[in-house]
C-alpha cells in the first residue's frame, strides 16, 4: 500500500483522474435493484471487469474496488459477515485483474443505515466494522483506501482510527455535502476536511454532489481550507426519477466536462464522476 507521501507525489506528477459510477452501470448490466452489490459482483464478475476496463481505457488512473458496503454489519444480511476479509480481498483482486495498470482504492462508506454514525456511542462499532474491512483490503493488495459518500465527521474519524490500527497507508476521504459547503448535519465541511488533512489524510473532498453551476464555487470554498490534493467527484447533474422508480441523470459527458473544467480551474486536483457517469464521462475529462 502506498504511503501518504508516495500517493501525493504521484498526484504532483500528474495522477488526477478517478473512475465514475459503479452501481448504476452494474444495474444497467443486469444487477437486480436492492441486492447486495458485493455478493452479486462475486457471482457475476464479468460486468464489473468490463466496466473497470472501460474506465481504464477512458483514462481513469484510480479505480474504486466494488467494496462500498463490504463491512460485517452490512454483509450479515446475506450471510457473508464471517467472510468479510475474504470478500474484500477477492473484490480488490478482481479490480486488479480488470485494470492492472491502475491504482486500486479500497472503497469504504457510511454506516448510517446500520447505526447512528453521528452518535459518539456508536464510534467503537464503526471502528470494529471498518477494521475488518480494511484488513481484507490490505490483504487483497489495495494501493490506498477511500472513505466516500460519508455523512458525518465521526465516520471519517472511525475510518482514520481503523486504518491506523491496521497499519494502512494512504487514505482519501470524501463527503456528500450541500452546495454551501456544509454537511447534511449542518457542520462546516471545510473545517472538517482541514482537520482530516492535519490528521494524516492523503486527499480530501466531496462526491455524490450534483454537478451544476454551484459546484466550482464549492471547490473554491473548500480550497480555502485544504492545502493538499482536493477531490471533486460529482454526479451527472440532479437526478430525475423515471416511471420505474429509477434515477436518471440528465447531464451529457460534454456538459459534465465543462463543469469539471471550472472545478479544476478553481483548485480541484483529483477529478472523477459519481452517480450517472460512465466511461464516456471520464474520457471527456482527459481534454480539460
Amino acid at each position: 500500500m502506498l504511503t501518504k507521501e508516495e500517493f501525493q507525489a504521484k498526484v504532483r506528477g500528474g495522477l488526477h483522474i478517478l473512475d465514475g459510477a459503479t452501481g448504476s452501470n452494474l444495474r444497467n448490466a443486469g444487477m437486480p435493484k436492492g441486492c447486495c452489490t458485493e455478493q452479486w459482483v462475486l457471482e457475476h464478475p464479468e460486468p464489473l471487469v468490463a466496466l473497470q476496463r472501460g474506465y481504464a481505457q477512458a483514462g481513469s488512473q484510480i479505480l474504486y474496488a466494488p467494496t462500498f458496503q463490504a463491512q460485517p454489519i452490512a454483509l450479515k444480511a446475506v450471510g457473508l459477515d464471517k467472510q468479510t476479509e475474504k470478500v474484500n480481498e477477492a473484490l480488490v483482486a478482481l479490480s486488479r485483474s480488470a485494470a492492472p495498470g491502475c491504482l486500486i482504492a479500497g472503497d469504504i462508506t457510511t454506516l448510517a443505515t446500520f447505526c447512528d454514525s453521528w452518535d459518539p456511542g456508536c464510534f467503537d462499532l464503526l471502528v470494529e466494522n471498518y477494521r475488518r474491512q480494511i484488513r481484507g483490503l490490505i490483504d487483497g493488495g489495495a494501493d490506498l483506501l477511500v472513505g466516500e459518500t460519508l455523512l458525518y465527521q465521526q465516520e471519517a474519524e472511525a475510518i482514520l482510527t481503523a486504518a491506523e490500527l491496521e497499519g494502512a497507508g494512504a487514505a482519501m476521504y470524501t463527503f456528500t455535502m450541500q452546495p454551501d459547503g456544509s454537511l447534511f448535519s449542518g457542520a462546516d465541511a471545510g473545517k472538517i476536511l482541514q482537520e482530516l488533512e492535519e490528521a494524516g489524510a492523503a486527499a480530501v473532498g466531496f462526491n455524490c454532489v450534483a454537478a451544476d453551476m454551484m459546484t466550482p464555487y464549492l471547490v473554491t470554498k473548500l480550497r480555502r481550507f485544504v492545502k493538499g490534493p482536493l477531490i471533486c467527484k460529482p454526479n451527472a447533474g440532479m437526478p430525475v426519477i423515471n416511471a420505474d422508480g429509477i434515477a436518471e441523470y440528465p447531464m451529457t459527458p460534454e456538459e459534465f466536462a465543462g463543469i469539471m473544467k471550472d472545478c479544476k480551474a478553481n483548485g480541484a486536483d483529483i477529478l472523477g464522476g459519481c452517480c450517472g457517469t460512465a466511461p464516456d464521462y471520464i474520457a471527456a475529462l482527459k481534454n480539460i
